[in-house]
């Protein structure tokens, strides 16, 4: 890494570091940051000169980017090498990964408490045991559903909700309290 301004040096170290406590390898860390500070795109050998990776770990390192939908391939006129970028909007980026995390950790888990819901229980252990795992499930459900909602939003307005932070819950409690309260029933 010699090549990079100190820097992009510090952050592809960083990131690095960072990615193997997100669960990615240190390695496929490195190779994102580069791609992602990186002006233009950037082909297999250039990633590992710069990096002073080998070869084989750069294409395996940019496999494991592709599947995860963070890099794109891209074909410059006249050359026959696959470039590689990054997309640059923060948000974009942040969508993907909560798009991938989901499908790769979530969806799974909902399927496997799905099934263990529809089992009937055999002892009281495993009534318990289903209780819990129907509050889980609910739980999963709800953020799965609140996500989706997160999703549909444009960026300005998800950054607006974002800033209002605990206000949000402020806000809450102002509606609820506004809301005029239900007429008492009829006597019949």
């Amino acid at each position: 890494m010699s090549t990079l301004s100190p820097l992009v040096h510090s952050f592809v170290s960083h990131f690095g570091e960072m990615g193997s406590r997100w669960g990615i390898n240190r390695t496929v860390g490195q190779i994102y940051a580069l791609i992602f500070v990186s002006p233009a795109p950037l082909h297999a050998d250039d990633i590992a000169e710069q990096l002073e990776f080998s070869r084989s770990n750069v294409s395996m390192g940019l496999k494991e980017l592709q599947a995860w939908r963070l890099v794109r391939l891209r074909h410059l006129s006249g050359d026959r090498r696959e470039y590689f970028e990054a997309p640059t909007d923060a948000w974009e980026i942040f969508r993907t990964l909560a798009e991938e995390r989901r499908r790769r950790e979530i969806e799974p888990t909902l399927t496997m408490l799905r099934s263990a819901l529809l089992e009937t229980p055999t002892s009281e252990a495993d009534r318990i045991a289903q209780q819990r795992l129907r509050g889980m499930h609910e739980l999963i459900e709800l953020m799965s559903t609140w996500f989706d909602d997160v999703q549909k939003l444009d960026a300005k307005t998800l950054s607006q909700l974002m800033k209002m932070g605990s206000k949000v819950q402020r806000l809450l409690e102002f509606a609820r309290k506004a809301r005029p309260a239900a007429p008492p029933p009829e006597p019949r």
